[in-house]
């Protein structure tokens, strides 16, 4: 695969991504466990296919590499999924997209605590500016009365932080197969927590075929054609590529929905978005050699 290529499913991958807000606004009665528990269901069949298609039908010789590493980062993943649900539902997509575009950094603080990783002064300083941003956003929130939605991105941003640091514990290159424990656990734990809350997995007919179309499509879609473009893709040249997911999702339910952020929103995702470049672009004149 040429560079260019790589480029463009990594591309296209975000542009999936970035539609999952608009089609969260479609579904109408499912409550946020509910649709993690569906939108899990369709992710399943695409993942289990791609898996086998690449090991010539063999599935669980991948997931069996994962090990440990793979559980914890799959569980990282149901943080990730669950907190990404709640804060769509109970906030604006600009609001929670700019929030989950903090996962770089907070990953960096992780392996740096953690793993021991060193990180550099330039990545430090986009940090800093990261932080400056949520705190603006996490004021305006407070303002607004959509706390909440704001703490279950950063949640979500936070359990994307666990997977990622969890794959690197045991240098472990293959994602999907963390992926899709991730989502048998997000299955097992919406279904648990609905049972507790006395809520009910039983919801519209459209409600589940958007949520599971999402996970088929958009999120388990985007998932295969970005591992296939990153092993040519520099991880810098990604950070900056995944951008487009945070600036078009915004834009999707504004230009259908008419769906507007809060002056605060705005000013934090310039934050957030400032730092990802600088941390990119900084990355980018290093000489990074493909996966």
């Amino acid at each position: 695969m040429r560079y260019g290529t790589g480029v463009a499913l990594v591309s296209v991958a975000a542009i999936l991504w970035s539609l999952q807000g608009l089609v969260f606004r479609q579904i109408e009665e499912a409550s946020p466990w509910a649709i993690l528990f569906w939108r899990s269901v369709g992710m399943m069949p695409v993942l289990l296919a791609f898996l086998a298609w690449r090991g010539r039908g063999r599935v669980l010789p991948g997931i069996k590499r994962a090990g440990l590493a793979g559980v914890l980062g799959g569980l990282g993943l149901v943080a990730a999924f669950g907190g990404a649900v709640y804060a769509i539902q109970v906030t604006t997509i600009a609001n929670a997209v700019f929030m989950f575009a903090a996962t770089p950094f907070l990953t960096a603080l992780a392996g740096w605590a953690i793993l021991g990783e060193r990180v550099g002064a330039k990545t430090w300083l986009s940090i800093a500016i990261a932080v400056a941003g949520i705190y603006v956003m996490m004021r305006g929130g407070l303002a607004n009365g959509v706390l909440a939605g704001n703490i279950a991105a950063l949640i979500s941003a936070a359990g994307f932080a666990a997977f990622t640091v969890s794959l690197r514990w045991r240098a472990i290159a293959d994602t999907l197969p963390t992926v899709l424990l991730g989502g048998l656990f997000a299955i097992a734990g919406a279904g648990a927590m609905t049972a507790v809350s006395g809520g009910s997995l039983a919801v519209p007919v459209p409600d589940a075929l958007w949520a599971m179309g999402m996970g088929a499509v958009l999120l388990s879609g985007g998932m295969v054609l970005f591992t296939l473009g990153s092993r040519v893709v520099p991880a810098a040249d990604l950070a900056l590529l995944t951008m487009i997911e945070v600036m078009l999702a915004p834009m999707w339910v504004w230009l259908a929905l008419g769906e507007t952020a809060s002056r605060a929103t705005l000013m934090g995702g310039i934050f957030i978005l400032g730092a990802l470049a600088i941390n990119g672009l900084w990355g980018g004149r290093r000489r990074v050699s493909p996966a």
